[in-house]
């Protein structure tokens, strides 16, 4: 048995989970919002009082994967609808800054232009400082996906770290050339 796959799942209080068999479909609702996932038909999905058990019908490479996969995304949706997820940027270099304008992130980031990103539904973005941004959503891949998108307008470079990073990033500085032999 997958050992992530046979872990229950807990369900907070405040959290309303419904399991359509049927259909094979997920729907978690909390105070943050609403989620859903439709799962395998070789997975089973299961509320017994307060957690959520997911199991598999054989041991197949594949159906072990999904089990796994299943649990976790469905844990996923608990702590999404429940806590929500975040990522911290932080924005190194001179004149680079962020600022929100409306619902749009504009940053300032050595181009000769500004980078303009819009809030995709269900995303929040938050500049709480010029060198500093905060991803904000119920779903995680959303969340992770926004953040990339971010960082990659200017990937931290490697000779000075100048760039967008996430937060604790370490960026590994090479050392540049030196005129001595």
């Amino acid at each position: 048995m997958s050992r992530i796959g046979r872990l229950p799942i807990a369900i907070p209080a405040g959290v309303e989970v419904k399991v359509d068999e049927a259909a094979r479909k997920v729907d978690v609702k909390g105070k943050k919002g609403e989620l859903s996932y439709v799962y395998d038909k070789k997975i089973a999905v299961a509320v017994e009082g307060s957690e959520i058990h997911v199991t598999r019908e054989n041991d197949e490479p594949k159906v072990r994967a999904l089990h796994g996969l299943a649990r976790t995304l469905i844990a996923n949706m608990v702590k999404g609808v429940t806590d929500g997820f975040e990522k911290k940027l932080e924005i190194q270099g001179v004149g680079y800054r962020a600022s929100k304008e409306g619902n749009k992130l504009v940053m300032n980031l050595g181009y000769s232009h500004q980078v303009i990103l819009e809030e995709v539904p269900g995303i929040t973005v938050e500049v709480p400082a010029p060198d500093a941004i905060v991803v904000k959503g119920i779903e995680k891949d959303k969340v992770g996906q926004f953040a990339a998108d971010i960082r990659s307008k200017r990937p931290p470079e490697p000779y000075k770290g100048k760039g967008v990073r996430y937060a604790g990033e370490v960026v590994i500085l090479k050392e540049g050339k030196s005129g001595k032999k």
